[in-house]
C-alpha cells in the first residue's frame, strides 16, 4: 500500500512539473462562494442536463430513428399488426420490451421538464436581483440563449417517438414555417424531405437532437460556469457584504460535498417521480397519421406559450401580394412575436445600463423593491406568460369548467393587453411601499404594538430599533440618480449634440427611478437616532416623577 501511495506521489510530482497542477488547484480549490437557497437552482438545471446526457444515451440505443413503415408486432396487444413508423415501433419497443426502458423514458421526459423551469425560475431569479449587471451581461446572454436552445431541444425529443400527439405540434411547426413569406415553402421542403409529413425529417430531427443541440448546450453550460468561476458568485447584501468582497464557504470541501449529494437528491427524487407519475404514454394516442388530431392535444407546458399566442390570434387575417398569401394570424405569433420577446429578453441587460448609465461593477445583489420598474417588468412578463399559457389549454379548461371555449379565448385576447400593465402598475407601488417602509424602519424603528400611558395622560407607543442585520440590509440600497434632460442649446447658442437621443434616455431614466424613495442620509439616521434618544430618556423621566414602574423595554 505505501509503495502504491509512494508511486504515485511520484507520478503527480512529475506531472506538476509540466502542468502548475497543484498552484491552480491551491488558488481555486478554496474560492469561495456565498451561500443561499436560491443558488441551488441554477444547480437544479445543471444536474438535470447531466441526467438527460446519461438517460439520453441508454434511449440512443434502442431507437431507431426511421420513417419506414413497418407492421407492429409488439408485446402491447392493442396495436399489433398497425403499420406505424419505425421511430414509433421502436418507442414502443423501448416502452415495453426492453428492461428499464419505460423507466428511463419517463426518468429523461421528467428531467427535461425539470431543466426547463430549474433554467426559467433561475432566469427571473437572476432578472429580479439585478445580477446580470456588469460584468455578466455575457452569461445572461448565454443563459437566454440555451433557455430558447433548450426550448427547440424539448420539442425535438418530444417529437421524435412520432405518436399521434407529437405529430400534431409537427404539423403545426410546420404550418409556421410555410407562412414565412417568400421561402416559407421551401424552408418546408427542405426539412421534411419533401411534401408533409415527407420521409426524412426524424432521422434528421434525429441528429439535431442527440448530437447537434447537446453539443452547443455542453459548451455553454461550460463557458457559463466558467464565467461565473471567473467573476466570482454575486451575494446577497447583509452585514459586512459589500461590491469588493465574498462572505460565504470555499469551494473544497464544503461545495464539493454539498454539490455531490444534491446531484443525487436531484437524481432521486427525478426518479421517484418518473417512478409512480405516467407523462407522455404514446401507446395511447397511437402512430401518427396525417389526417387525424389528438383530442385535447397540449405540448409541455414551457412551449405551451407559443400554442397559446396561435390560439389567441384571430384566424383568416391574411394577404395576398403578387399572388402569395401572407398567413400574418400565423407568421405574427409563431415567429415574430416570440423573436421580439428574445430580443428583447437578450437585451435587457444593455437597454437598462443605457437608461442609468451605470458602468460599475456589480457583484452585490438588489432586493426586487429596491428596482421597483425592473421587477414591475419582471411581473409583467410572467402575466403576459401565463395567460397565453393557459390559453394554450383553452379546449381543456373549456371541457372541465363547461365554461364556452369562445369566452375563453376572448378573455385571453383581452387579457393580454389588460392584465400585464396592471400588473405592472400594482407591483410597481407595492415595491415603493415597500421602500417607505424600509425608509421608516431606518429612522424611526419597529412599531412593538405596546402602547403606553404617560403620567400626564398622554399615550404613546413604543418603537424597537431594528436589527443590525436588518439595516445592514436596508443601507444595501444605491440611489440611482435620474439623468437630467440636457438643455437644447448650451451658453453660446450651439446646439446640444445628440439632443434627441440624450432626452429620450433622460425621460426613461425618469420612468425607472423617478418615483424611487431615497434612502435616509447618515446624517437623517443620526438625528432620528438622537431624537429617539430624547424621546426615550423624556418617558423614563417621567414614569420616575409618577412612580411607575419602567418596562423592562424602555430601560434596554
Amino acid at each position: 500500500m505505501s509503495l502504491i501511495v509512494k508511486e504515485a506521489g511520484k507520478a503527480i510530482s512529475r506531472a506538476d512539473e509540466r502542468a502548475p497542477i497543484s498552484s491552480l488547484a491551491k488558488a481555486n480549490l478554496r474560492k469561495i462562494f456565498p451561500d443561499h437557497w436560491s443558488f441551488m437552482l441554477g444547480e437544479i438545471a445543471l444536474y438535470s442536463f447531466i441526467i438527460l446526457l446519461l438517460t439520453g444515451v441508454y434511449l440512443t440505443i434502442w431507437f431507431k430513428p426511421s420513417m419506414i413503415e413497418v407492421p407492429y408486432h409488439g408485446s402491447y396487444a392493442p396495436l399489433d399488426g398497425i403499420p406505424m413508423s419505425e421511430a414509433y415501433a421502436s418507442a414502443l419497443n423501448i416502452s415495453f420490451d426492453v428492461r428499464g426502458g419505460l423507466l428511463i423514458r419517463q426518468i429523461h421526459h421528467w428531467a427535461a421538464l425539470f431543466f426547463m423551469a430549474a433554467m426559467i425560475v433561475h432566469m427571473f431569479r437572476i432578472f429580479f436581483t439585478g445580477a446580470f449587471r456588469k460584468p455578466r451581461e455575457l452569461n445572461w446572454v448565454i443563459g437566454g440563449s440555451m433557455i430558447m436552445i433548450g426550448l427547440l431541444e424539448g420539442f425535438a425529443g418530444y417529437s421524435l417517438p412520432d405518436d399521434l400527439l407529437s405529430g400534431v405540434g409537427v404539423r403545426i411547426v410546420a404550418g409556421i414555417i410555410e407562412s414565412i413569406p417568400v421561402v416559407g415553402t421551401y424552408l418546408m421542403f427542405f426539412i421534411f424531405g419533401g411534401q408533409f409529413p415527407g420521409s426524412d425529417f426524424i432521422p434528421r430531427l434525429y441528429t439535431f437532437h442527440v448530437l447537434l443541440v447537446p453539443g452547443i448546450l455542453l459548451a455553454l453550460v461550460g463557458l457559463h460556469l466558467v464565467l461565473i468561476f471567473y467573476h466570482k458568485h454575486t451575494q446577497y447584501p447583509g452585514p459586512g457584504r459589500t461590491n469588493t468582497n465574498v462572505v460565504g464557504y470555499p469551494l473544497f470541501p464544503v461545495y464539493t460535498a454539498k454539490a455531490g449529494g444534491f446531484f443525487f437528491v436531484v437524481f432521486g427524487v427525478t426518479v421517484l417521480i418518473a417512478s409512480i407519475v405516467t407523462i407522455n404514454p404514446i401507446w395511447a394516442y397511437g402512430p401518427y397519421v396525417p389526417d387525424q388530431v389528438t383530442a385535447g392535444s397540449q405540448p409541455d407546458w414551457y412551449i405551451g406559450f407559443l400554442d397559446g399566442m396561435l390560439r389567441a390570434i384571430p384566424p383568416g387575417w391574411e394577404t395576398v401580394i403578387w399572388g402569395h398569401t401572407i398567413s400574418w394570424n400565423i407568421f405574427v405569433p409563431g415567429l415574430v412575436m416570440p423573436g421580439v420577446l428574445f430580443t428583447l429578453l437578450l437585451g435587457y441587460p444593455f437597454i437598462e445600463a443605457w437608461v442609468t448609465g451605470d458602468t460599475r461593477e456589480h457583484h452585490l445583489l438588489d432586493r426586487p423593491r429596491n428596482a421597483p420598474t425592473r421587477t414591475a417588468l419582471g411581473v409583467m412578463a410572467i402575466t403576459f406568460y401565463g395567460i397565453l399559457v393557459l390559453n394554450g389549454a383553452n379546449d381543456i379548461i373549456a371541457q372541465m369548467t363547461s365554461i364556452p371555449f369562445n369566452y375563453i379565448t376572448w378573455f385571453t385576447r383581452v387579457g393580454i393587453v389588460v392584465f400585464p400593465p396592471l400588473a405592472f402598475v400594482a407591483t410597481r407601488r407595492f415595491c415603493l411601499g415597500l421602500q417607505r417602509r424600509d425608509r421608516d424602519l431606518l429612522l424611526h424603528g419597529r412599531e412593538s404594538g405596546q402602547v403606553l400611558r404617560l403620567p400626564h395622560g398622554e399615550f404613546i407607543e413604543i418603537h424597537t430599533p431594528i436589527s443590525d442585520t436588518e439595516k445592514a440590509v436596508i443601507l444595501s440600497k444605491v440611489d440611482v440618480p435620474v439623468i437630467e434632460a440636457p438643455p437644447a442649446t448650451d451658453e453660446n447658442g450651439v446646439v446640444t449634440p445628440g439632443l434627441k437621443g440624450r432626452r429620450r434616455r433622460a425621460k426613461w431614466s425618469r420612468f425607472y427611478f423617478g418615483d424611487n424613495v431615497a434612502k435616509p442620509s447618515a446624517a437623517e439616521i443620526e438625528a432620528a437616532a438622537h431624537h429617539a434618544h430624547e424621546e426615550h430618556d423624556h418617558e423614563v423621566e417621567e414614569l420616575t416623577e409618577g412612580g411607575k414602574d419602567i418596562p423592562a423595554r424602555l430601560t434596554d
